[in-house]
């Protein structure tokens, strides 16, 4: 997150970063949910399930939030943690996984997202994306990875495992947990941040991501939880959809019409889009990050089929 620093503390300043609330909330019989705090830089949004004999975890925040999400486990149940489950590769998100691993976890991902994470993901790591010392911390893999669905299910709880990537990054995948109607998207969806989402991922595949979001907004859910913000509907994914739409339809039509980078960064509007839309600092970064990826596949397809 080391890039994301400067504009982010901008937003402390004027005051408009969403409200942080109770850090855990239950949101159905052994289903927890954990708040991401962005002012402490435990971002990433967290959820387990206390099952029969162990609990799954959701998604493992950077290495001082799995700290702090291993004590709120332990207020919830004695019962070992098991599974980690990590929704994509992003070091929000997966770097807390050795912490887990050292309490007798197996990080769980999608092949791609485990493949991810020694790429990608290492540089994060090696440019320190946490933007704290990661000194003494170590990186941990997944060493279950599935292809397309992995399901626990002890007859009591049922939580599935389900790739949709590629969209936000190459590997996406959700939890999905029909009983309780709970949807839990990694960074497909975020609710309530300013700031949007992060288009620039190297692998991120904007018109399939907004099928994925448009594919989420049919399943029989009650309660979205994203990878950052606020707790969701069904009806927050398609604001969500409606915002990346605009910006990738706003944008396309910039680059057709031969319009530069800087030009598009002032001439795009998306204020009209609640909470996303309304952040310029999000949106320039945003349409610039974009603009750069749509023009460089462009280039690339000019180029083969030369």
């Amino acid at each position: 997150m080391k890039q994301i620093f400067p504009w982010l503390a901008s937003l402390f300043m004027t005051g408009s970063l969403f409200a942080q609330t109770l850090p855990v909330r239950e949101l159905a019989p052994g289903v927890y949910y954990y708040a991401g705090d962005e002012l402490q830089q435990r971002s990433a949004n967290c959820l387990w399930v206390v099952f029969r004999d162990y609990v799954v975890a959701i998604d493992a925040n950077y290495p001082w939030g799995a700290l702090n999400i291993m004590q709120e486990i332990r207020k919830t149940t004695v019962k070992p943690v098991r599974f980690v489950f990590n929704t994509h590769y992003h070091h929000d998100h997966s770097f807390g996984n050795c912490v887990f691993v050292d309490s007798g976890a197996t990080i769980v991902s999608t092949k791609e997202t485990a493949s991810e994470m020694k790429t990608l993901g290492q540089r994060e790591w090696d440019q320190n994306y946490s933007g704290r010392s990661l000194e003494g911390w170590r990186r941990e893999f997944p060493s279950l990875t599935f292809d397309r669905r992995l399901v626990f299910d002890d007859g009591e709880h049922r939580v599935e495992l389900i790739k949709m990537g590629p969209a936000h990054t190459l590997g996406d995948a959700v939890a999905f947990l029909p009983k309780e109607k709970i949807l839990v998207t990694g960074d497909l969806f975020v609710n309530g941040n300013p700031w949007g989402n992060n288009v620039a991922d190297p692998h991120a595949d904007y018109d399939r991501w907004l099928t994925v979001l448009d594919t989420l907004a049919l399943w029989d859910v009650k309660t979205v939880v994203p990878g950052h913000g606020e707790l969701g509907t069904t009806e927050n994914l398609r604001q969500q959809r409606a915002y990346l739409e605009d910006m990738l339809h706003q944008v396309r039509k910039g680059i057709k019409a031969g319009k530069s980078k800087d030009e598009l960064v002032k001439e795009i509007d998306l204020s009209k889009h609640p909470v996303y839309g309304q952040n310029k600092i999000s949106t320039t970064r945003s349409v610039r990050a974009m603009f750069d990826k749509l023009k460089s596949k462009q280039t690339g397809v000019r180029a083969a089929s030369r």
